[in-house]
């Protein structure tokens, strides 16, 4: 691992919106690339490429630890937690479910996917004894989940029968998305839908967007919800990252109906969204390969803060910052506002 860096005046991009960004510092530097993150014990932790999975400490960088889940180079694009353990999911087949204890940071194989086609995307925890994660179907094209409960995770058992082509992608961790009344699962592909499970009675509904779609490397990448009713969803096409057309929308019934905002006016394509808390949907902030972006009118309108390219997902530490991760490091974001 090699040396921390220190706090990193931020380059032309971010200077030139300077009223937005105070700083930016990187506190992980490794060769590895990370692409889910999860906030615990006033630390930050990820999994990542090479059977990766550790932390840094946020109120002392130098204090982090990292160890391997496996001996064999799994690559984790998955990661989430409950009241005593972390899991983290492989993408590839076999898939192996990890479950890492947080007191002592042992691992073991929780559950298997043995399927050929096994590549799971996102997983989420509702609450502490609650948890749902996806995979690309199996030929039948039949929604693929798993679920965690009373202690234990199996197969979910519906009805849903995907487009050809419709898939998933395994870009942040954030295409799975829950309130109260509802878990949210977006697809993406040849077809990129909304898939709206109510928690109660695990009725799942489906619902179209229009999100940019048709084409395999097309669609919802990141959704986040504040409550029930509003949410946001935002992707493009990886191939054509500077591509900025129909690839931002939002909802205020639920997933039901989507509305396409900044079409052709914003920073291209975007691997995650992050409602700020507190902020009822307001305030938002969006990663991509090439971009920070940030909304202050419910992501109607956006605006670029930093040309800093390689990260792939984020989440917010408090009210100004914001904690990013991508290829080769994690930083922290300053804003001010």
């Amino acid at each position: 691992m090699k040396k921390i860096f220190s706090i990193l005046f931020l380059s032309t991009g971010l200077t030139a919106f300077s009223q937005q960004v105070e700083s930016l510092e990187t506190i992980l530097n490794d060769k590895i690339s990370i692409r889910a993150l999860e906030l615990y014990d006033n630390k930050v932790w990820y999994s990542g490429t090479d059977s990766k999975f550790g932390f840094v400490d946020l109120k002392d960088y130098k204090n982090q630890r990292q160890i391997k889940l496996s001996e064999n180079k799994l690559q984790f694009r998955t990661l989430a937690q409950n009241k005593t353990s972390f899991y983290a999911i492989n993408i590839e087949s076999p898939a192996h479910f990890f479950k890492i204890d947080k007191k002592d940071l042992k691992s073991q194989v929780v559950f298997k996917d043995t399927a050929k086609t096994a590549f799971y995307d996102a997983l989420h925890f509702v609450n502490d004894k609650l948890a749902y994660t996806f995979s690309d179907s199996d030929k039948d094209l039949r929604l693929k989940l798993a679920v965690y409960k009373d202690g234990k995770w199996s197969m979910f058992k519906n009805n849903i029968i995907l487009n050809e082509g419709e898939a998933a992608f395994a870009a942040s961790n954030t295409n799975i998305s829950s309130s109260k009344k509802y878990l949210w699962i977006a697809t993406g592909g040849k077809a990129s839908r909304i898939l709206r499970m109510n928690l109660k009675d695990e009725n799942i509904e489906v619902f179209n967007t229009p999100i940019i779609q048709g084409e395999s490397s097309q669609g919802i990448y990141s959704i986040d919800f504040y409550n029930d009713h509003f949410g946001i969803a935002a992707g493009g096409d990886y191939t054509k990252q500077d591509a900025n057309i129909n690839n931002v929308a939002t909802t205020n019934d639920g997933g039901r109906t989507w509305q396409i905002h900044a079409s052709g006016q914003n920073a291209g394509y975007t691997t995650c969204v992050k409602i700020k808390p507190g902020s009822k949907g307001k305030e938002i902030i969006a990663v991509g390969d090439k971009h920070i972006s940030y909304s202050s009118d419910f992501g109607r309108t956006w605006k670029k803060i930093s040309d800093e390219n390689g990260f792939f997902v984020c989440q917010w530490l408090d009210g100004n910052n914001v904690v990013l991760a991508g290829n080769n490091r994690i930083a922290v974001i300053k804003l001010k506002f």
